[in-house]
Parts: C-alpha cells; sequence; structure tokens
C-alpha cells in the first residue's frame, strides 16, 4: 500500500478523491499498489464528509509522516503552496500538482530538487487540465525538435468568443452569461486579461525548448477590448478570432505571446469553440500534431492529477526526467516578431483615408461592412511589429483618419 496526502479539498481535490473512489481497482492495478489517502489538508471543516477523519489543518502532520510517499498539491496560488512543496521535495516525497502559478514560476527550481533526490515533480493537470500535453512533450515527442507551440489555452475566453460569434453578443453581455454558468469567475481577470494562458505557456515553452521561459516576459493581452464589430469583419472574410498563446522557434531565438489573433478558419484551431481547449504543436520530423478537449472542470483535471499519482508510484525512487534548465531564455523583442495586422479605422473623409492607408501600408484591399458608416479595415503585409506601429502612429496623424479603433493580429 502507499500513502499520500491532499493539500487542498476544493474543487480538483475533491474530484481527486472522487476519482480515487470511483476506479479505485483499476488505479491501484494500473499503480501496481492500493493507493491510501492519510490525509486532507485544509483550513476549512466538512461536516459529514468521509474525508472528515483525516482532514489536517497542520502541514506539519504530513511533512513529518514517513509514510506518505506522494503529496497531491491543488491549493492553487503560489504561497504556501511553493513553501509547502518545496519542504515535502527535500523530505524525499514525490508531488503531483495542478498549480499552473506554482509551476509557471518555480518549475524548473522544485523538477531540479526532485531530480537530485530521485523523486518525482509531476504537473499535467497543470495546462491542459484533462488534455495529456506534458507527458507527450516528454515523452512521445522527444525524437522532434519542437518549432511552434500555439494554443487556445483558456476555456473561458474560447467560451466568451464562440458565444460572440455564434450569436452577436458583446463581451459584457456574453461575460455575465458565463460567470452565470460558472464558466468564468466572479473576478475574470486571470481568464480575460490572458494571464492565465500565458503561465501555461510559459510551462509548455519551458519544456519544449528546454530552459525557462519566465511568463512575466511574456507579451499578453487579454480579449475585453474585442467587439461584435470585429467578429463581423472576421467573418467578413473567412476569419474567427481566437485568444492565442503562442511561443516559436525563429531562427536561433524564441518568442512568446498571448493575444486574440484572427485565424483562417481552414486553421485546425479555428473548429475549437465553447469551453474546449487545444495545443497544436510543430515539430520538424512529426509535421503538425493538435490535441484537443476539455480544459478545465473538476474530474477532468482530477483524472489527469490521477494519472500523475499512477506515475508518482510506479516511479517511487525513480525520476522521471523532464527537460527544463534553470537557464532563463532571453525571448525576443515583440517589435521584432514578424506579423500581419488587422485595422480597423473611422475616418473623417474615405478618399483621403484610403489614400494614405495605400501610401502608408501598401495595400489596396479595403473592406467595409456598410458603405454607410464612417468606417473600413485592411490587412497589412507581413512586417515587423516595431515597424507596423511605426506605420500605425503615422497613420493617427494623417487628414481624413478619425481613429484607430481597432488592431488585431492575423494569421493564415
Amino acid at each position: 500500500m502507499v500513502d499520500i496526502a491532499i493539500l487542498g479539498y476544493g474543487t480538483v481535490g475533491s474530484g481527486v478523491v472522487e476519482v480515487i473512489n470511483t476506479n479505485k481497482f483499476s488505479i491501484d492495478k494500473r499503480a501496481g499498489s492500493p493507493i491510501r489517502i492519510k490525509h486532507v489538508l485544509d483550513l476549512r471543516r466538512f461536516p459529514g464528509d468521509p474525508i472528515e477523519e483525516i482532514l489536517t489543518d497542520n502541514i506539519e502532520d504530513i511533512l513529518n509522516d514517513d509514510e506518505v510517499k506522494v503529496i497531491v498539491e491543488v491549493m492553487g496560488g503560489v504561497e504556501p503552496a511553493y513553501t509547502f512543496v518545496k519542504r515535502a521535495l527535500l523530505k524525499g516525497k514525490s508531488v503531483v500538482t495542478s498549480n499552473k502559478e506554482l509551476v509557471a514560476k518555480h518549475g524548473a527550481e522544485l523538477l531540479e530538487i526532485a531530480r537530485q533526490r530521485d523523486i518525482n515533480f509531476l504537473f499535467e493537470a497543470s495546462v491542459g487540465g484533462g488534455i495529456p500535453i506534458i507527458r507527450p512533450l516528454n515523452q512521445s515527442l522527444t525524437a522532434d525538435e519542437i518549432y511552434e507551440i500555439t494554443g487556445i489555452l483558456n476555456g473561458t475566453t474560447n467560451y466568451i468568443l464562440s458565444k460572440m460569434a455564434d450569436e452577436g453578443g458583446n463581451f459584457e453581455e456574453v461575460l455575465k452569461e458565463a460567470q452565470d454558468k460558472g464558466y468564468a469567475e466572479r473576478d475574470p481577470r486571470a481568464d480575460v486579461e490572458g494571464h492565465d494562458a500565458c503561465r501555461k505557456i510559459a510551462i509548455l515553452s519551458s519544456l519544449a525548448f528546454g530552459m525557462h521561459v519566465d511568463y512575466e516576459d511574456i507579451y499578453t493581452e487579454g480579449i475585453a477590448k474585442i467587439t461584435r464589430k470585429d467578429i463581423a469583419y472576421a467573418e467578413k472574410i473567412g476569419y474567427t478570432i481566437k485568444l492565442l498563446a503562442t511561443s516559436k522557434k525563429v531562427e536561433h531565438c524564441i518568442f512568446a505571446r498571448v493575444s486574440p489573433v484572427m485565424i483562417s478558419k481552414k486553421h485546425p484551431l479555428a473548429t475549437v469553440n465553447g469551453v474546449f481547449n487545444a495545443i497544436f504543436i510543430k515539430g520538424n520530423v512529426i509535421g503538425d500534431v493538435m490535441f484537443y478537449g476539455k480544459g478545465a472542470g473538476k474530474l477532468p483535471t482530477a483524472s489527469a492529477v490521477v494519472a500523475d499519482i499512477v506515475d508518482a508510484i510506479k516511479h517511487l525512487n525513480c525520476n522521471i526526467v523532464s527537460h527544463w534548465s534553470t537557464e532563463k531564455v532571453n525571448l525576443m523583442d515583440l517589435k521584432d516578431v514578424h506579423s500581419r495586422y488587422f485595422i480597423r479605422i473611422e475616418y473623417d473623409d474615405f478618399e483621403s483615408a484610403k489614400k494614405e492607408i495605400e501610401r502608408i501600408f501598401e495595400t489596396k484591399e479595403i473592406i467595409q461592412l456598410d458603405n454607410s458608416e464612417k468606417e473600413l479595415s485592411f490587412i497589412t503585409k507581413n512586417e515587423a511589429e516595431g515597424t507596423l506601429s511605426e506605420k500605425v502612429n503615422l497613420l493617427k496623424e494623417k487628414e481624413g483618419i478619425k481613429e484607430i479603433i481597432s488592431i488585431i493580429r492575423i494569421e493564415k
């Protein structure tokens, strides 16, 4: 029998208990030994819950219990999770976590501690919820040189953008609906401002490229400024808008970014709608592969956590290698990254505006939804973002241009 302890009895923690109890026979068989949940750490009380008799509010009860071999951290946040996890690893206990904030900030350090002690720090559920992606990067795709990871990594924002596209609602209306349905938090900023996706792409990039990608260095832009009109323009030209988290190798450099992007409806990610997530990977040998599924939710996330528990038990005193150096990557400056922009403007005079757009951006492709409205849009050539920003600033000063309404990156 192998004893484990769970830190946190919230949505994911209770899901882990439920999954282990529901599928106990098959899980024990795959682990090669019966699993016993010996402790659950939480400051709250849960009267009538079966875990009451193993509940503790003192982390020392767990850290000082030599019988506990695997600790499951599902508390969320950086502290006290980081302190608890680091102490557990230093005491020779393997750790499984779903905590993306913890992994993004301290993953390289915690992996190194685990490696030195021949134990494991596993975090499959930290990126894709129930979508297996960490294990494939560490095992199945090790023969490849990964040169791009692009994903829809946040179900809340994908639900909002899908709903806006399908039903024509505005951002505030659809966000409220998402909150009412439990898809968005009361404070949705981590999702809608792109911070959740940013931490996830930092983890994936660090694993794919073998060096530490600091999420604080990643350019991050959310979806709050996306309007029904933007979505209507995208529809007219055969595109859809998604919040994409991207990291790419460009020659010997790496860039990473989180932002709304117009993608062609022929792109594999264009059909990923609702609360579903997907991760699109390009390798030099395997080509293109995509992982798809529910990126959040109690049981999908718990399922990934339990899979890591089984892995940790199967590899007690044997480290599963993850290639993530503590050496930090210096990401490309965004101004040097090449992109195409979709730009929507309001004008005072159509001919003057059109003339300046053609002169500055060297494009004649003007798009309008309604000729009666004093606005138009156009798509730029593929240029460095620094150059494009300079041209946008130049356009703002020109006669006939009233306002730059929106700028959205665009990819085929």
